[in-house]
């Protein structure tokens, strides 16, 4: 049995949708904003452009093959794709649903579902957002039609399971109004469908949310560290260097990748209900422009770095729950992806591979 189950976040949002065209622009995909973005200050690593896949479509069952194939030369065990349900209505779910319905690629896969809103975002803070789609919650009768939409991906031999239970994770838990309801109504789906029920995890970024797990019927929390290392910009030079750029182009916020790596050493916690969520760069520029986030310096080398750290310290663990996500596989619109770049090449994925392989050889 595996010692450590390291899963990465996949965004499907890679090809143009009715929607996107109706809301952007004809054929807009998350590479509109990848392609178009320019470096704000000096040693900043931007544009981001894609080497071994190229700007893929992922309409192609070929790309994702070849997505399959780097996936395990990283290590990991699958990718957890993100999930767009609203009150009956899914979006951005044919790479997914052409996943389960051709059986390939032969790589496992879970679902986190992405509970939020979708706004057209206006940056500038004195004017408001648009609203395009809404999330609301329809009950039992909504929660029903989402299980059996998604049935025959959680009796799938490549889903992601503990103890025999699919995993489902929750982007944001706390804004289902009756939590509880909806996971007790899948995990009776669940067993009335031959499952010994379901495994839920709710993502969190702030501490006081861990709290969920023994509030809530979740089994796990998802604990990014991100939100943490925001709040504790360190280094002078960070420091004059926003000052500066805040003259100039807004309220950016910048810090070091050793930052956001400290953070994680400090609060990491070891238990069987939290999960961590470790992060190998971010670039929120080619969404945000002058109201960005960036974690600079994000270096493959750092990334490998914290990745043996947190193994280390996980080992004790139980193996069928030691869960451990990367965010992300493929989010180049924020600069969050392991995928091989023109500028490090499988830096990343080669890093993950040499943290996995270090720690099994330790234990």
């Amino acid at each position: 049995m595996k010692q450590k189950r390291v899963i990465a976040f996949y965004l499907p949002q890679y090809y143009p949708t009715k929607e996107n065209d109706l809301w952007w622009q004809k054929g807009f995909t998350e590479w509109t904003n990848v392609g178009r973005a320019k470096p704000l200050f000096h040693d900043h690593y931007q544009p981001k452009v894609p080497t071994d896949l190229g700007y893929y479509d992922l309409r192609v069952s070929e790309v994702r093959e070849e997505q399959a194939k780097l996936a395990r030369e990283a290590g990991l065990e699958g990718f957890c794709y993100w999930h767009y349900w609203f009150n009956g209505e899914r979006l951005l779910d044919r790479v997914f649903t052409e996943v389960v319905e051709t059986g390939t690629p032969n790589l496992p896969f879970c679902l986190c579902w992405a509970n939020h809103s979708w706004y057209k975002k206006n940056w500038d803070p004195t004017k408001p957002n648009v609203m395009l789609m809404e999330q609301t919650y329809g009950g039992v009768v909504d929660y029903t039609h989402h299980f059996n939409t998604l049935l025959r991906a959680f009796k799938d031999d490549r889903y992601i399971k503990v103890n025999g239970k699919p995993v489902f994770g929750i982007y944001k838990p706390s804004d289902i109004p009756d939590l509880n309801l909806f996971i007790d109504t899948w995990n009776e789906l669940a067993k009335e469908n031959g499952l010994p029920g379901m495994y839920f995890w709710g993502f969190s970024y702030e501490e006081a949310d861990i709290d969920l797990v023994n509030t809530t019927n979740l089994d796990a929390v998802v604990f990014d560290y991100m939100l943490s290392a925001y709040r504790e910009h360190e280094g002078s030079y960070y420091k004059k260097l926003v000052r500066k750029l805040r003259q100039f182009i807004g309220k950016p916020n910048l810090f070091d990748y050793k930052t956001y790596s400290n953070i994680v050493k400090k609060q990491l916690r070891v238990s069987s209900k939290i999960h961590p969520c470790i992060i190998p760069n971010f670039d929120h520029s080619p969404r945000s422009g002058n109201r960005f986030i960036i974690i600079h310096n994000s270096l493959p080398k750092y990334f490998g770095e914290l990745c043996s750290y947190v193994f280390k310290k996980l080992r004790g663990r139980e193996s069928e729950e030691n869960l451990i996500f990367i965010k992300a596989w493929n989010e180049w619109g924020e600069g969050n992806y392991m995928e091989p770049d023109i500028k490090y090449g499988r830096g990343y994925i080669e890093e993950l591979n040499n943290a996995i392989v270090k720690s099994d050889n330790e234990n």
